[in-house]
């Protein structure tokens, strides 16, 4: 019979597993070594706003997987997702702490973020939370946001960064470079005609978001090699202008990558999307965007 050891349990939807969240994280690993407990991290999936608004779903930072591998590079191994299903949300936030937090991972401390809420009617508060610690034996602690240069860090702020394709601000806030995973399919091969061969990648994640039209410096590792590259994101105008894109073309590599399943980090942004009169004209912007990712490619590695 195996031994139920007392947890202690962070809760939040975590999209994006920025800075915010990282504290958070170190707050539970903290607690739980001092305290000899399990540190978990209880997450939701699919977003709620997946199951009660479908129509307009929520364009999220990380599918679950990209998710589940954030949390655990940041120390945290046991992860429980819960399922979020309509009748999920009917769910009180006194039942989800019995059946869930008390009963299958028989927690002693829960930690929650300074605005998190949940259960029907989202009344699952700090203060709630506080009732139901007192009255079944368990510590809530709450976690201060996290401000950097007087901004405070939360999602949706960063989706409102990707959004606007202002990586100067993404990636310090998240902590690490968001990234685009998908495979690589077969296009109309123009780029290889005009000198810029491209990678055309399907996203594997349908509700990923996506930054803005336009030219981005990306970065992607092959075969255990680093390289740099540029990624269009758009329509394409100039070819046909009919649908959206997201194209890479990186910089020392001549190989096909049909079917191979590329990460692909966006680190900078260049510049807006628009159309040229010619192929050529086409081309020579191209030759100007490389000069210029790889001017900030090297002013970029020579200061990290």
């Amino acid at each position: 019979m195996n031994e139920i050891h007392p947890s202690i349990v962070a809760l939040g939807t975590f999209d994006g597993v920025h800075l915010g969240h990282q504290q958070i994280i170190r707050y539970l690993l903290d607690i739980a070594n001092l305290k000899n407990l399990k540190p978990i991290i209880v997450t939701f999936f699919p977003h709620p706003s997946h199951v009660l608004t479908p129509e307009k779903p929520l364009k999220l930072i990380n599918s679950i997987e990209e998710r589940v591998q954030l949390i655990r590079v940041n120390g945290v191994e046991s992860i429980y997702v819960q399922e979020f299903t309509k009748a999920f949300s009917e769910q009180t936030a006194r039942d989800f702490v019995i059946n869930v937090l008390l009963n299958e991972l028989h927690i002693k401390i829960l930690i929650v973020g300074h605005d998190h809420s949940f259960g029907k009617n989202k009344e699952g508060n700090f203060e709630l939370l506080q009732q139901l610690g007192n009255e079944f034996g368990f510590e809530v602690i709450q976690v201060p946001p996290l401000y950097k240069e007087n901004v405070l860090i939360s999602s949706t702020l960063i989706r409102q960064n990707i959004e606007n394709g202002n990586f100067e601000a993404v990636n310090p806030y998240l902590g690490y470079p968001f990234c685009l995973f998908g495979k690589v399919v077969q296009g109309n091969q123009l780029g290889r005609k005009i000198g810029y061969n491209t990678a055309n990648i399907i996203l594997d994640y349908s509700n990923k978001i996506i930054p803005k039209k336009g030219v981005y410096v990306v970065q992607t590792n092959i075969d255990e090699h680093a390289y740099y590259g540029m990624m269009n994101i758009g329509n394409r105008p100039t070819v046909d202008g009919k649908t959206e894109t997201i194209e890479v073309h990186l910089f020392d590599l001549n190989q096909d990558l049909y079917y191979q399943k590329l990460k692909v980090k966006v680190l900078h942004r260049l510049r807006d999307e628009f159309k040229f009169e010619s192929i050529e004209a086409l081309r020579n912007q191209l030759d100007q965007d490389q000069k210029n990712a790889l001017i900030w490619i090297k002013q970029t590695t020579k200061t990290n």
